[in-house]
């Protein structure tokens, strides 16, 4: 029996375990493989913890009830990966896993390889050290913007991480490019595609167009949460003048995330919105609704990482909303524009979409479905 430890913390990392999940399941029936069982743990640090942002997708994507949950809640960045450092080390003490999983770029993902580090470091957590202890999902990935506190996150745990499970090839170069081991590196393919093409029964059924009263194209959808965004008056108040411009040509359909919520009420910009009549607010949305609300819409507008992949598999256009992007296959070889935060840029860019001339991507190689497959091949064969 091998005992892998899964920690997640935030919407993005529970959308990313779940076909990990599904597909370690499957695996574990197959009896021929000596390699198997894997039994897991699964870990809920907290960091995103009210329904919207967390329950919910546990539901749409039939995650299992955390073994722990932690309950971190909010915090500064230093003060909220501390919290879940300082409870997240006697779990895996308790625990002594052969291997500890992080995804994404949280502060739940720097902070969980951080722990197994050092307790390896202390001898606290023995481990044969031939083996790998650290594997990190979704590697590699770099916007080389270390403001980004995602960046932070991103490089620290691929440089103290053993196993390193890479989307796409900018990644392998990067990587390499930091002097990390070939050895560690494996490009296996992105795992949200692997959840979207899972959950395409259950994404037909969604009815959240029609309780929405929309038409398929015939509306755009927007997502705007990072604090480079929203926490910075001037810049917010420019991109809502810019939106206010596109809503008069479409409608804009905003789930607007809690953060950007609360700033919007602390800068006074409630009523500039409430002016806008084809700009719509709805609460956050589970993960089943919004991947139908982007697939049925004319185009999308996002300050998110996942949803510029998204959109790509979709073939969706997608006009990203910030200076820099981790993922430039998406904007290489997908349906992905940088607009940064130019209001020019942006409304050029929709007029080009709305008079038919968007942007067409093409298929990207081991974006297929089956990431989570040759994943858990590789931790049976390097974690035995």
């Amino acid at each position: 029996m091998l005992k892998l430890l899964i920690i997640v913390g935030a919407r993005p990392n529970f959308i990313k375990i779940a076909p990990l999940i599904e597909e370690i399941n499957r695996v574990n029936k197959l009896k021929y493989l000596r390699t198997y069982p894997l039994k897991f743990c699964l870990v809920h640090t907290g960091q995103h913890y009210d329904y919207e942002m967390s329950q919910i997708f546990f539901q749409d994507l039939k995650i299992p009830k955390p073994d722990y949950n932690l309950g971190v809640g909010s915090g500064s960045h230093a003060l909220q990966t501390a919290k879940i450092m300082e409870k997240l080390e006697p779990v895996i003490l308790k625990e002594k896993p052969n291997l500890v999983i992080v995804v994404g770029d949280v502060n739940s993902t720097l902070a969980g390889a951080l722990v197994a580090a050092k307790l390896r470091c202390s001898q606290l957590l023995i481990t044969n050290y031939q083996l790998p202890l650290i594997a990190h999902i979704e590697a590699g990935l770099r916007s080389f913007d270390m403001t980004m506190p995602e960046e932070i996150n991103r490089r620290l745990t691929d440089h103290i991480s053993d196993l390193l499970f890479v989307t796409e090839p900018a990644g392998v170069k990067n990587l390499l490019n930091e002097g990390i081991h070939k050895e560690k590196i494996y490009l296996v393919g992105d795992i949200m595609i692997d959840a979207l093409v899972k959950s395409k029964p259950k994404i037909q059924k969604s009815k959240i167009l029609s309780k929405l009263n929309l038409k398929k194209k015939n509306y755009a959808v927007l997502t705007l949460h990072r604090p480079s965004n929203v926490d910075d008056k001037k810049i917010l108040s420019n991109l809502i003048s810019t939106f206010n411009e596109i809503q008069k040509k479409i409608k804009i359909i905003y789930p607007i995330h809690p953060r950007a919520k609360k700033q919007i009420k602390k800068f006074g910009f409630k009523t500039r919105l409430k002016k806008m009549k084809n700009f719509i607010i709805t609460s956050p949305i589970g993960y089943i609704d919004m991947i139908k609300l982007v697939r049925g819409s004319k185009f999308l507008m996002t300050d998110s990482g996942g949803l510029q992949e998204e959109t790509t598999f979709l073939k969706v256009p997608c006009l990203t909303l910030r200076e820099t992007t981790e993922r430039p296959i998406t904007i290489e070889k997908g349906t992905n524009i940088l607009c940064k935060r130019n209001k020019e840029k942006i409304i050029k860019e929709v007029k080009k979409i709305l008079s038919g001339k968007e942007k067409k991507g093409q298929t990207i190689r081991l974006w297929d479905g089956k990431t989570t497959e040759r994943i858990v091949r590789i931790l049976g064969e390097k974690i035995i």
